[in-house]
């Protein structure tokens, strides 16, 4: 009789601790749209603020994205010719506002190095009228697939401590370039720099490949040419006025929403308006701008 209760009470343990197993998986996510509606459930029972959702939700999607998804495209590249004078480089270089520039041979297939800017500090101090030749400055150039996950790629350049890499495509031929901070703004939105306040005029510019930081002020019918879309202007002026009707509420930074094929995201806004966007294309739509910068 003992041995019985003992069997029963062993049971009965044995159903309880199992059931306690079950009922935890099943209030675990079990894919990521599961993860992701946890993770807005937390920020909207104020565990977590808006701002790290978004960071969450940043690193969620860059886990997904191939390098080829959010480099610079060869044709927006800046890049240096090996065998020019530096004082004809200089003016350029300044211009551009980087930090780190290919330098290339003959073409943009035939990278030879990189340059960093700072490595030409010490010129400051040389009274000498010849400047030296690039040569002497390069570092060596990072190469990396289009296919490689920028997960992978990002923990590489962490790693490694370099914050440049070219990007070749299947057949070996330079395909773009990306950069590390190209991948962080990606989770925490735009880094804006000393060199951002003269970009701040530009109501649109290219991020990656699919990706564009947009101006919320910028006309419908200016966004409609630069995207090739039919938004309508009468029921706001701006993009931005178009997006807050899409949404029929004040979103707060990192909501986003789907409008006929592109997807908005608030990056920045406050209690009124919205200030700034992330536009999100179709990765089948490869919109070639030229008002791109690496």
């Amino acid at each position: 009789m003992s041995d019985d209760n003992s069997q029963t009470s062993q049971g009965s343990s044995g159903k309880s601790w199992l059931g306690r197993i079950t009922q935890m998986l099943q209030g675990e996510p079990q894919n990521r749209e599961e993860l992701v509606e946890v993770i807005a459930d937390a920020q909207e029972r104020d565990l977590i603020d808006p701002e790290t959702k978004e960071m969450i939700e940043g690193v969620l999607g860059v886990s997904q994205l191939k390098v080829r998804d959010i480099m610079i495209p060869r044709s927006q590249m800046v890049t240096l010719e090996i065998d020019s004078p530096l004082e004809e480089l200089l003016p350029m270089m300044v211009d551009s506002t980087h930090s780190r520039f290919p330098v290339v041979c003959e073409d943009k297939d035939h990278v030879e190095g990189i340059l960093l800017a700072k490595d030409l500090l010490p010129l400051i101090l040389n009274k000498d009228d010849q400047l030296p030749s690039l040569r002497d400055y390069l570092r060596p150039a990072v190469v990396v697939p289009e296919s490689k996950r920028v997960d992978t790629l990002l923990n590489e350049f962490r790693q490694q401590r370099y914050h440049m890499a070219i990007v070749i495509d299947e057949y070996g031929g330079v395909s773009g370039l990306v950069t590390i901070e190209d991948i962080l703004e990606l989770i925490v939105g735009e880094i804006e720099d000393e060199h951002d306040e003269n970009e701040d005029q530009q109501d649109i510019r290219q991020l990656a490949k699919h990706v564009y930081v947009v101006q919320a002020l910028t006309p419908v019918d200016d966004f409609n040419e630069y995207f090739k879309t039919g938004y309508s202007s009468q029921d706001a002026d701006t993009i931005g006025g178009t997006v807050l009707h899409a949404f029929g509420h004040m979103p707060s930074r990192g909501e986003t929403i789907d409008i006929d094929g592109l997807q908005f995201k608030v990056t920045n806004s406050d209690n009124r308006r919205i200030l700034q966007l992330q536009v999100t294309i179709p990765k089948a739509d490869d919109t070639d701008s030229e008002d791109s910068t690496n």
